[in-house]
């Protein structure tokens, strides 16, 4: 017979686990041995399942639940256990109970049911933690404050994450980068890369995902000179590029414009996992470089990396935007033949672009008559600026009423189907949709472009009168429309909506976002340096025919990433082909 343990070798033997059932093992004996009347011990086997050897809380529980008396310790253990489990639910519901239970909660309590809260986005809930955090006085603790910081940033409330922020009398490192990390997540760009400014101010150092966060929002600004900034400032640091990290630069350059860059960084990455391969092939994507993208892919495979969804979305835009139809066929096809992925709806969109685009209309309209699912309405959409583009009238009307039916709530519905009618010169129907736009549906997002100059983003919308410089902007502005009709060009009106005259058109599409853009940037760059513009919609057909010639009539490279792809204008001609 096995001599019994004492409570310090048990102890050791249940930190020594590595696998559930050694912790069986163990329970079994204290029940034999009468010991399961220790708390102490019974509090190990619940955390050593609960948090030490992940995936087993539900075992955690039963022994929890088998406790008599379970003290603040055990409760805690439990819910930290679910609050980093696939159930984090229950560690609110357990809460609960231990509110019922006249159990009084710890700091380490309110910390791990906040974590919960902002896994699951549960903000009343967070908002009642909060008040009791208040109420028991734990508001000064840094932990908690930024917990609080982290959930409300979750949950999309920056202003009360802010307000937090500044009443904390010494935030530390952590607050710092969740309040930067929020900013980012949120689309406010902006005020992420002036916080993290000021973090340098205050030498407040920054850990990887903070870093990334601001990498990311240099991407989504198209701010490459900040960019490398960042990226020099990890360098000079001695930060570690790991997988995360990397990822987002390789995204950072892509979404600048700087290929080389990109390609650099994933080159030099000590590892790739499948996030970093989908980057730099969705990187060419964008770039129109599909060949490049498959020969990535390629590469990818032999490296014994398995593609996921997300990588097949990339592929399959490569092959979308550079015309590659029989070989983007061939890919959708081997996602479930070979790697047993289901498409999603974005898969089968990828499609019905690819044939949109190379004007296979009839196919794209079979391939969504036929698919296996729902078709969405922005697979309709895309298969209606087909239509316009490729003057199917007929079924573009037919296409039209199904999507207002399909979505009347959206603005870009009723723009697509106004664009429709208006080429067709069908005034009295652009007036009827625009009126059903006013009842219906929420005001449009407004179209804008940007530029960084000197490490500033710069942002204009249509007509802009906004900024410091607006005198020369428009003064340029009127120099350009003098040397474009020096060179022969003729405004295309046609996606101008309103029923005016030409001349008025024209002056409306002079005065394009990109085009203010563009007017700054060649008021503050040297002469033959590229210009980098980032806009939130597609380039009209007018402005992109416009943007050729600029680039040939003021030598210059421009890079414009719209909503849908980079254009690179190089001396009369852009990388796009002409996709319309």
């Amino acid at each position: 017979m096995k001599p019994m343990l004492d409570q310090g070798s048990l102890v050791a033997a249940i930190k020594r686990c590595t696998r559930v059932g050694d912790l069986k093992a163990i329970q079994a004996h204290m029940v034999r041995a009468n010991l399961t009347q220790y708390t102490f011990l019974t509090s190990k086997l619940i955390e050593s399942s609960a948090v030490t050897l992940s995936g087993h809380v539900a075992y955690a529980h039963r022994i929890f639940s088998c406790t008599h008396h379970p003290n603040l310790f055990m409760w805690n253990t439990i819910i930290r256990g679910y609050s980093i489990s696939d159930s984090p639910i229950t560690a609110i519901a357990l809460y609960r109970d231990m509110f019922l239970c006249g159990i009084s909660p710890n700091s380490y309590t309110f910390g791990f049911v906040l974590k919960a809260c902002c896994k699951l986005l549960r903000l009343c809930e967070g908002q009642e933690l909060h008040s009791q955090i208040v109420k028991v006085g734990l508001d000064f603790e840094t932990p908690l404050l930024n917990g609080l910081i982290k959930l409300y940033a979750a949950c999309g409330c920056m202003d009360y994450a802010c307000v937090m922020f500044d009443e904390m009398p010494e935030p530390d490192s952590a607050s710092w980068s969740t309040m930067v990390s929020g900013y980012a997540q949120n689309g406010q760009a902006v005020e992420a890369l002036k916080l993290f400014r000021e973090m340098q101010a205050e030498n407040v150092s920054s850990d990887v995902f903070t870093l990334a966060s601001v990498v990311g929002v240099c991407g989504d600004l198209g701010a490459l000179d900040l960019g490398k900034w960042v990226h020099s400032y990890i360098d000079k640091e001695g930060v570690k590029i790991d997988v995360v990290l990397g990822t987002a630069l390789v995204g950072m350059y892509s979404k600048c414009g700087s290929l080389d860059n990109a390609l650099k960084v994933f080159q030099g990455m000590a590892e790739r996992d499948v996030t970093a391969w989908s980057t730099m092939i969705a990187g060419y994507a964008i770039h129109g470089h599909g060949e490049k993208a498959l020969q990535l892919f390629d590469a990818m495979k032999r490296s014994k990396t398995i593609p996921n969804c997300v990588t097949f979305t990339s592929v399959l835009s490569a092959c979308s935007h550079s015309g590659l139809v029989e070989k983007g066929h061939q890919i959708f096809e081997t996602m479930w033949t070979e790697y047993k992925i289901t498409p999603q709806i974005k898969h089968y969109g990828c499609m019905v672009d690819l044939f949109c685009r190379a004007g296979m209309v009839g196919h794209a309209l079979k391939f969504i008559q036929t698919m296996p699912i729902e078709p969405n309405v922005v697979l309709w959409r895309t298969l209606l600026g087909a239509c316009k583009t490729h003057g199917y009238k007929d079924l573009g009307e037919h296409i039209s009423r199904k999507i207002l039916k399909l979505d009347p709530s959206s603005p870009e519905n009723y723009v697509l189907v106004s664009n429709v009618y208006a080429s067709l010169g069908r005034w009295s129907s652009v007036c009827q949709v625009r009126s059903l736009m006013k009842d219906k549906a929420p005001k449009k997002q407004h179209g804008w472009s940007s530029i960084e100059i000197n490490f500033m983003v710069h942002k204009f919308i249509m007509g802009d009168e906004s900024h410091p410089e607006r005198e020369k902007i428009y003064g340029m502005l009127h120099q350009m429309a003098r040397k474009l009709k020096q060179v022969g060009h003729v405004a295309s009106t046609v996606d101008v909506l309103h029923d005016i005259d030409e001349e008025e058109k024209e002056y409306a599409l002079g005065l394009h976002s990109e085009r203010l853009a563009i007017a700054y940037g060649l008021l503050h760059t040297p002469n033959g340096s590229p210009i980098r513009i980032v806009k939130n919609l597609r380039v009209c057909r007018d402005c992109h025919e416009v943007i050729k010639l600029i680039s040939e009539v003021y030598n210059r490279e421009i890079i414009l990433r719209d909503r849908v792809r980079f254009h690179h204008f190089r001396e009369r001609g852009c990388s796009c082909n002409d996709y319309w």
